[in-house]
């Protein structure tokens, strides 16, 4: 049966239609059961490792899916198994014409790992990438083999690497594969729940692996839950307009806030944010800027998790590369780094991934006036979108943010 989680809003409820919002990938109707079994392509599903899929074959199909973000990419998963590869074992699973060879090109490439849900080692190598309040989400037992979508524990958003029209198609075949997997006679990755987490709201992906799954709740003796993991606070920026013309959308209060932390800190030397040329080699002084801020609970401190942090941005940013998705810039104030920012770009958007600021220069506001910067650069570049990513943090909000929820599709099955 599907059960929306208990005394929690709906995962994707409707916005405000007198909300300003940036323009979004067209919306994709799931076909009915009856059309997908009359039109859609035979499919199969079959493991095939990140290694054997040529990253230009990958990153055609994250191209082809208007909602794949830069976590999707191939240089992020490559990152994140570089980094955590002892922590989670590779499912990634392809989508192949029925009747092709064994190395046919793949139709779709489904992204997944499984693991327990929770691992003796996780406390070891826990460190913190978002600072948000957690949410209730449906419990499931530590001991739980968790099917899970690759790389998700540090990606932000999370998808099937496919053309929206093959996505009915692509998600009955995953479901098919997966039931098939629970037989006594099945594949060796049996699993206890499935837990996709990252799920954009309107990505036509949640709606087709619900409706696959769904098909065969009943019969498989499953429990489908659809609920809201999280929300990501996005601010809307006008097309064409000025940043003066953006702050004018703020509360007068938060106008007035910005307006003389940003003059304070202009009164103390020439206020630049740039984008580093090498990365890789300022790098540590991002690190040290993030600890400094965070301490025990950031990113990189002096434990093992910490060690797989670092290899994780180092690989991000070898596997980007110049000129790559993936930036790293610094806020100065009269020459005097203060702050510096991670974050993913593409045409219409910012996606602010991570950051570190100097807490002897919390009188410049450091993270108000990088912020600033960055959204006086985005507008500057026509972007639409400054997405601040996981979490309520209420420094998002200041900037007039909105929630986009992202959504986890959970299927437990009764294990006999």
């Amino acid at each position: 049966m599907t059960l929306s989680a208990i005394d929690t809003e709906p995962a994707c409820p409707e916005a405000p239609k007198d909300e300003p919002r940036a323009p979004r990938p067209a919306p994709v109707a799931v076909p009915s059961a009856a059309v997908l079994e009359a039109a859609a392509p035979a499919l199969r599903i079959q493991p095939r490792n990140l290694t054997a899929i040529p990253r230009e074959t990958w990153d055609r199909l994250a191209a082809a899916n208007p909602w794949a973000t830069p976590f999707s990419a191939w240089a992020f998963h490559r990152a994140w198994w570089d980094a955590y590869g002892e922590s989670a074992h590779e499912q990634t699973l392809v989508a192949v014409p029925v009747d092709g060879p064994p190395d046919a090109d793949p139709v779709a490439i489904v992204p997944l790992m499984h693991r327990h849900e929770v691992e003796p080692e996780d406390a070891e190598r826990h460190t913190t990438l978002r600072h948000e309040h957690g949410a209730d989400l449906t419990p499931v037992p530590p001991t739980a083999k968790a099917i899970f979508f690759g790389a998700s524990y540090h990606a932000d958003y999370a998808t099937i690497l496919a053309n929206p029209a093959d996505l009915p198609a692509v998600a009955d075949a995953l479901v098919a594969h997966l039931a098939e997997a629970t037989r006594p006679a099945g594949p060796e990755q049996a699993w206890d729940v499935v837990d996709l987490r990252r799920l954009r709201c309107e990505d036509p992906v949640a709606d087709a692996l619900a409706a696959a799954f769904r098909r065969r709740e009943m019969a498989e003796g499953w429990t489908l839950n659809l609920e809201r993991e999280d929300v990501c606070p996005v601010a809307t920026l006008p097309a064409g307009g000025t940043f003066d013309e953006y702050l004018g959308t703020l509360d007068k209060k938060e106008r007035h806030e910005i307006r003389r932390k940003v003059r304070r800190a202009e009164a103390a030397g020439e206020v630049v944010l740039a984008e580093s040329a090498d990365p890789l080699a300022d790098l540590e002084a991002f690190i040290d800027l993030h600890q400094r801020r965070w301490g025990a609970d950031g990113l990189f401190p002096p434990t093992e998790g910490g060690a797989q942090s670092r290899v994780l941005f180092r690989r991000l940013f070898e596997l980007f590369g110049p000129g790559g998705a993936l930036r790293l810039s610094f806020l100065t104030v009269g020459g005097r780094r203060i702050a510096a920012g991670v974050h993913f770009e593409t045409a219409d958007a910012i996606l602010y991934y991570n950051a570190g600021v100097d807490p002897d220069a919390r009188d410049l506001s450091p993270g108000v006036v990088m912020v600033e910067r960055f959204l006086r650069r985005a507008l500057e570049r026509g972007q639409r979108r400054m997405d601040f990513l996981r979490g309520d943090e209420s420094y998002k909000y200041e900037w007039g943010a909105r929630d986009e929820p992202i959504q986890r599709l959970l299927v437990r099955r009764r294990v006999e």
